[in-house]
């Protein structure tokens, strides 16, 4: 098995890319979200030669969107799809013990008995948590890693939970689930590790046309056009899998969430799980995050219609979120105190359901016509086992000879050096130097958006662009 440096950064990419064109590698992945990544790593890791592209930036769409947690399926029990739920507690202790511990806390969840959530859904939050720590235990997660749920006073509540409105509140219950540093961090990270096993990552190059052997390609910074050829190809480009494979139809769903001061929540130091008014399945959340940050999500709103390279919250879905965090805590939050919103589109298999609330989040795996293999659906908590399922599935189509996935047991790689993502509106030029020398960035965007999210609030977004340009443009010019 090869091993070469974890960097991945504009010199790499030069020299990789007229590689790529000479070669023919075994596997070709389309796509550089959570799933095209974990499918690179995954057969990086059985020996077999990889090439990956993406048409825009590592992480550019849906995988930088989600609320950050690898969660073990509270929702899914809720709904009834206990398969979904014991594989996301199965991944989610693969994630936290073994694939990236040094990248995930444990994080307190609390659902508040307070007068606006109502009895019923009080006893059907604590029966799915104490359901959700039964498939913990089947997962054999030790308590070390996510403690035992238990009912807490009211007192400790407000403890955990500042904001919350006192007047009729009867303590809550207490539970822990796995978050994220942050979602992009965690694509990084495993398109670094599939480098070091010698993957080649080459972002800016956008596929034109699919094939079962190949692709034929652009790349976006010159526009010259070529062919990449492969034994097998795996097409992981997520909601925009049906521009390149007709037979796919996707049914996106939007998932907004907005950014708020901790402060003006009290900094709290666990979630608020708030049930959706009259539903014992569906929930917001509001979870503390670095940079002084809370994030209120999330929706799930059909999204018709063409689909952006990036989706824009829309009023009500903001509306919706405030209202639904109002109910539960003392002093409203208004709209001019959120800080910024952003949404992203989940890339569900179309089921023909009435609500895309009741599209099954199981993944899809199927093989095109043209005999290249798609990937689509799940979500971040089981990218491994999606991915794992796409390559034995490329594969078996292709007749490589390759062992089994060794992914469960891998861990990802670690930077050299913790880097200080806690200031609230400021980047280190160490930070910035790092996001283009060894992760790939490239543009100042990509260092504000995905490498740090100083991008998710727009007034730090541009008291940081200056600096953030002006070191990019010389860390680039010296990697020459």
């Amino acid at each position: 098995m090869t091993n070469v440096s974890t960097d991945l950064n504009a010199e790499r990419r030069r020299r990789e890319l007229h590689l790529a064109a000479d070669d023919v590698t075994d596997l070709l992945v389309i796509g550089g979200g959570i799933t095209g990544v974990g499918v690179a790593l995954d057969a990086a890791a059985r020996g077999l030669s990889v090439t990956l592209i993406e048409a825009h930036d590592l992480a550019f769409g849906t995988s930088r969107f989600s609320s950050k947690l690898v969660h073990g399926g509270l929702r899914y029990l809720a709904t009834g799809d206990v398969a979904t739920a014991r594989e996301s507690a199965h991944e989610r202790h693969l994630l936290m013990t073994t694939i990236a511990p040094h990248l995930i806390r444990p994080l307190g969840q609390l659902l508040p008995f307070s007068p606006g959530v109502t009895l019923q859904q009080r006893a059907a939050g604590a029966l799915g948590m104490a359901m959700g720590d039964a498939l913990r235990m089947r997962a054999k997660t030790p308590r070390s890693v996510l403690p035992a749920p238990h009912v807490v006073s009211a007192r400790v509540a407000r403890r955990l939970a500042p904001a919350l409105d006192p007047h009729g509140l009867r303590g809550g219950m207490l539970s822990y689930d796995g978050q994220l540093v942050d979602d992009a961090k965690l694509v990084v990270t495993i398109a670094r590790t599939a480098a070091g096993l010698g993957a080649r990552i080459l972002t800016r190059v956008r596929a034109r046309e699919l094939r079962g052997d190949g692709a034929s390609v652009e790349d976006t910074l010159t526009g010259e056009r070529f062919e990449l050829r492969a034994r097998s190809v795996v097409h992981a480009t997520g909601v925009w899998a049906g521009g390149l494979d007709a037979s796919i139809t996707v049914r996106p769903s939007r998932g907004t969430h907005i950014v708020l001061d901790a402060r003006d929540l009290g900094s709290p130091t666990a979630a608020l799980t708030i049930p959706h008014e009259g539903s014992i399945s569906r929930y917001v959340f509001a979870l503390p995050q670095q940079l002084g940050r809370v994030i209120v999500g999330l929706t799930d709103e059909d999204a018709p219609g063409a689909i952006p390279d990036v989706a824009e919250p829309t009023e009500t879905e903001i509306a919706f979120l405030l209202a639904s965090l109002n109910r539960v805590i003392d002093a409203p939050i208004h709209r001019d105190q959120v800080r910024g919103a952003f949404a992203g589109l989940r890339p569900l298999v179309d089921s023909g359901s009435a609500s895309s609330a009741d599209v099954s989040r199981r993944h899809l795996v199927t093989t095109a016509d043209a005999g290249f293999v798609t990937v689509l659906g799940g979500k971040l908590t089981t990218y491994r086992r999606m991915a794992e399922d796409a390559v034995d599935r490329a594969v078996q189509v292709s007749r490589i000879d390759a062992p089994p996935s060794r992914t469960a047991s891998l861990t990802l790689v670690r930077d050299p050096q913790p880097v200080d993502d806690s200031a609230e509106a400021g980047i280190s030029p160490a930070r910035i130097v790092f996001a283009v020398q060894s992760e790939g960035a490239m543009t100042a965007d990509d260092v504000l958006d995905r490498r740090t999210r100083i991008g998710l609030v727009e007034h730090d977004r541009e008291r940081a662009r200056h600096d953030v340009e002006t070191t990019v443009a010389q860390t680039l010019a010296d990697l020459g």
